[in-house]
């Protein structure tokens, strides 16, 4: 019984990054009508700087800030330089683009940082937390960044006039802009927010995982697993989907016999593809239906 406990809190902390990182890949699903398969590498960059203002002297939570900040800004010019311009060019344009920002934010990395591995400090510390051995405080704290920031984006978004503008702009563009709303701005503003969503989930992982250029390629595959079987049109939906998968593959790798820790990346792979089979619009997604 201790074991499963065990298992099912380590679980719920590594979800909450799944559900970031879920978060991240269906804000930006909304805007665009795409995946950002290089939203793991903006999290992995946005990590890097991070490390390196800690490098340089600076106080974790400045260092925290001064990344997510960043992202931010990033993410805004991601959207307004690459993205914006292709916008209504076919799929396989935005796909080539999506891979492209992939290679020059790992390659760059890599280059700037090297692909050697590298420790990144937890700002919680080591140990149990309060005693008790069933959870640490490391993923005590993932888990609460984690709800304390998906209750201030809830609140973002059902009761700030740009939250509110920025879901309409998701959901119809056409009626957005017939009231006067920016949607081109709402859309690249969803671009930063994501960015930053991500660099919360980096610089939370990184501690578990190490810092090295490809750190974020499994946490993406669980992150589009949470979103998929949370539902891609519900961000509340992938949010618990990430946390979900977190506690299946946890529990998958503790209790099926010969999965393992090699075989835990499997059950993400599973999961999508079980999703789409059974229910192609998620646990908590609507379906879509176009008249043709």
């Amino acid at each position: 019984m201790e074991l499963l406990l065990q298992q099912i809190l380590a679980g719920l902390a590594t979800g909450a990054i799944y559900a970031c990182m879920a978060l991240a890949v269906v804000m930006i699903y909304q805007a665009i009508d795409h995946l950002n398969f290089a939203q793991g590498e903006m999290a992995m960059f946005s990590t890097f700087i991070a490390w390196q203002a800690l490098q340089w002297g600076q106080p974790y939570w400045v260092a925290f800030v001064a990344a997510v900040a960043l992202s931010f800004i990033g993410g805004v010019l991601i959207e307004r330089v690459l993205f914006r311009p292709i916008h209504n060019a076919p799929i396989l344009s935005n796909i080539v683009a999506f891979i492209a920002l992939f290679s020059i934010l790992n390659s760059g990395a890599g280059y700037l940082w090297d692909f050697n591995i590298k420790t990144f400090p937890s700002p919680f510390g080591d140990g149990a937390l309060f005693g008790i051995t069933l959870i640490g405080r490391h993923q005590a704290g993932m888990i609460g960044i984690t709800l304390g920031m998906l209750v201030l984006l809830h609140l973002f978004f059902r009761g700030t006039r740009l939250g509110l503008a920025m879901r309409a702009a998701a959901a119809n563009p056409e009626s957005a802009r017939l009231v006067g709303i920016r949607v081109g701005w709402m859309t690249a503003l969803g671009w930063g927010m994501a960015a930053a969503i991500g660099a919360v989930a980096g610089m939370l992982i990184a501690p578990v995982v190490f810092l090295e250029p490809n750190m974020m390629l499994g946490v993406l595959l669980y992150g589009f697993a949470g979103a998929v079987l949370g539902g891609l049109t519900s961000p509340g939906g992938a949010v618990l989907g990430g946390f979900a998968v977190g506690v299946i593959e946890n529990l998958a790798g503790a209790f099926i016999p010969y999965v393992g820790r090699e075989l835990k990346l499997t059950i993400a792979l599973i999961l999508i593809v079980a999703v789409l089979m059974v229910r192609p619009s998620g646990l908590f997604g609507r379906r879509v239906v176009s008249r043709v």
